[in-house]
C-alpha cells in the first residue's frame, strides 16, 4: 500500500492488515497467522487504554504491551515473538511514514531459557513405535506421521504441509522456515509405514486432495490435530512421558549424531541455515568440537619443544 494512502489517525486496526496484506506476499500462511495472532494482542491492550491509532505505538505502549504479557505467564520464548512481531510492524509503519522511529528497538528481547527438549531415550522410543496397533486407518495414519517424523527430523509445519507428490521414492521433500526446499532421506521403517497408509489414505481422501496426511473428513490434518495425536499415543502406548513433534525431532538430531558425530550431516538434514543453530540443538558444545580439531586436524597441534 503506498505511503500517500495511508492516513496519519489511521486506526491500529487497518495498520495491522495492511501490514498483514503486505507480509502475505512472500511469507507462508502459518507465519502471517502468527504474525496476525501477536498483533491482535497489542491491539487489544492499546483499546482497552484508549490507543486506537497506528501512530500512538510509542516506546511507552510497546513497553507496557509486553510487560503486560509477561504478567499474563507467557514463556520468554512467546515473549521474544511478541517483541519481533511488533518490532517488524512498527519497521512496517515507519516505511509508510506513519512513525519517525521505530521505539520497539530500543526494548531488550527476553532472555531465553538455556534448556532444551531432552531427547527420548533410544530404546523406550523404540519400544513405543514398536507397539502393535489394530491397523485401522487412524492408527495407520498415526503409525506413518510418527515413523516419519522421527526417521526425517521434520518439523511439524512441515509434515502438515506434505503433499503426496513430496514422496520421492526413499526421500522426501519439504519446504522449511523461508520456503527453502531440501531433501531428507526416509528410513525403511518409515517407508513401510508410508505405504501402508497410502494403501488406506483413498477411504478418507478424495482423488483431488493432494496432503499427505489427512483427517477423517478427508482435509489435511492441522498443527494441533497432529500435536495431539501425538500426545495421547504417548498415553496410550505407555510413554511415560508427553511427546510433541519437537521432541521427536530432537530426539532424530540427538540419535543420530551421538552414532555418526557428523555434525555437518545434521545441519543438512535438519535444514539449518547456521551451524551454531545444530550445535545448540543437538547439545553439542563447542568445546567438544575443539577438542576433535585438536585431535584431528594436522596443523592443530603445537610442535614438541625440543
Amino acid at each position: 500500500m503506498p505511503a500517500e494512502n495511508l492516513a496519519s489517525d489511521l486506526t491500529l486496526a487497518a495498520a495491522v492488515e495492511a501490514f498483514v496484506r503486505d507480509l502475505a506476499r512472500n511469507k507462508s500462511a502459518a507465519t502471517v497467522d502468527a504474525y496476525r495472532q501477536d498483533l491482535a494482542a497489542l491491539e487489544r491492550f492499546a483499546t482497552a487504554r484508549g490507543a486506537e491509532t497506528a501512530a500512538e505505538l510509542d516506546l511507552a505502549l510497546a513497553r507496557s504491551f509486553l510487560g503486560s504479557e509477561r504478567s499474563r505467564g507467557l514463556s520468554p520464548r512467546s515473549l521474544a515473538r511478541r517483541r519481533s512481531s511488533l518490532s517488524r510492524f512498527a519497521d512496517f509503519l515507519v516505511r509508510q511514514r506513519l512513525l519517525a522511529d521505530n521505539p520497539v528497538r530500543l526494548l531488550r528481547t527476553p532472555k531465553q531459557p538455556g534448556h532444551l527438549p531432552r531427547p527420548v531415550d533410544i530404546d523406550s522410543l523404540a519400544r513405543f513405535l514398536d507397539t502393535p496397533h489394530a491397523d485401522s486407518v487412524i492408527d495407520r495414519r498415526d503409525q506413518a506421521m510418527l515413523e516419519l517424523f522421527y526417521s526425517s527430523g521434520l518439523r511439524l509445519a512441515e509434515l502438515a504441509a506434505l503433499d503426496v507428490s513430496a514422496l520421492q521414492g526413499a526421500r522426501v521433500r519439504v519446504l522449511g522456515k523461508g520456503g527453502k526446499p531440501r531433501q531428507v532421506p526416509v528410513g525403511a521403517q518409515a517407508l513401510k509405514a508410508l505405504e501402508a497408509w497410502r494403501a488406506v489414505r483413498g477411504e478418507w481422501a478424495s482423488e483431488v486432495e493432494s496432503a499427505l496426511f489427512v483427517g477423517q473428513r478427508g482435509a489435511r490434518l492441522g498443527h494441533r490435530a497432529i500435536q495431539k495425536r501425538l500426545a495421547e499415543l504417548a498415553v496410550a502406548r505407555g510413554l511415560p512421558e508427553h511427546l510433541h513433534p519437537h521432541r521427536l525431532r530432537h530426539s532424530f538430531a540427538s540419535h543420530l549424531l551421538e552414532s555418526s558425530q557428523d555434525l555437518r550431516a545434521v545441519q543438512e538434514l535438519l535444514g539449518h541455515a547456521n551451524l551454531s543453530t545444530t550445535q545448540v540443538y543437538t547439545r553439542l558444545d563447542w568445546q567438544h568440537l575443539a577438542a576433535s580439531y585438536d585431535a584431528a586436524h594436522p596443523r592443530a597441534k603445537r610442535r614438541s619443544q625440543e
